[in-house]
């Protein structure tokens, strides 16, 4: 399974920020968005990208990842897996590297998403460590009514897919908060300058379906 850092991303919605992705087989079966069922990376030139690192044509070993990931400046926001998911095959959380990655983003602002399942509870205190070390994973909702689940288990931040023509902040079943990506909203804001991904908070951030799937997607995000 292979890894790949771009140090400065050209993705205006992430903006200059290091970059990474994961080979393919590291995302879940039960992701409902998998093998292009409204994934928006698997189309357009990030698939292509993608697919050159699961095909072992680009990227480095785990190992060397984390070397490299353990260079980056202190302080420096960078987004683990604009494509792929945690290392671990499918559903399958591998958490010794978890850790790994945890300790080499030391002093480093690093966040992430995962749609893995967690089914044990090794996996979800695997996240929560993480959380608490400083690297920051966000529980995948598909929905509003998944999102409040996901906060329930009470060990990560949460975000979640909404309908393409959602624009306004809204609010789960259980009256949580879910603000819209700012970057999905205002060209002039990115990841790099808006962060709000990478802080341990209460609110859930909501991404819009997007991409040449959206409407797949805005179809799991309706429930």
């Amino acid at each position: 399974m292979q890894t790949h850092l771009t140090l400065v991303s050209r993705n205006a919605k992430t903006g200059p920020i290091p970059v990474s992705t994961t080979s393919a087989e590291s995302c879940p079966t039960a992701c409902p968005f998998n093998n292009a069922n409204g994934c928006y990376a698997a189309s357009g030139p990030l698939a292509l990208h993608w697919r050159k690192v699961t095909n072992g044509l680009a990227g480095d070993s785990y190992g060397a990842f984390l070397d490299k990931v353990s260079r980056l400046m202190k302080g420096q926001l960078w987004r683990h897996n604009q494509a792929g998911d945690l290392i671990g095959a499918g559903d399958t959380l591998d958490i010794q590297a978890l850790a790994l990655l945890v300790k080499a983003n030391k002093g480093k602002r690093g966040f992430t998403y995962t749609h893995k399942p967690l089914a044990s509870q090794i996996e979800r205190d695997a996240i929560r460590d993480a959380n608490k070390g400083g690297f920051t994973v966000n529980l995948s909702g598909n929905n509003l009514d998944h999102a409040d689940s996901l906060v329930d288990l009470g060990i990560a931040p949460v975000v979640v897919v909404l309908p393409h023509d959602a624009t306004s902040n809204t609010v789960t079943p259980k009256g949580r908060k879910v603000v819209v990506c700012p970057a999905t909203q205002r060209d002039e804001v990115s990841c790099a300058s808006c962060g709000l991904c990478q802080k341990q908070r209460d609110s859930i951030v909501g991404f819009p379906a997007h991409g040449t799937s959206k409407k797949k997607a805005n179809a799991i995000a309706q429930g």
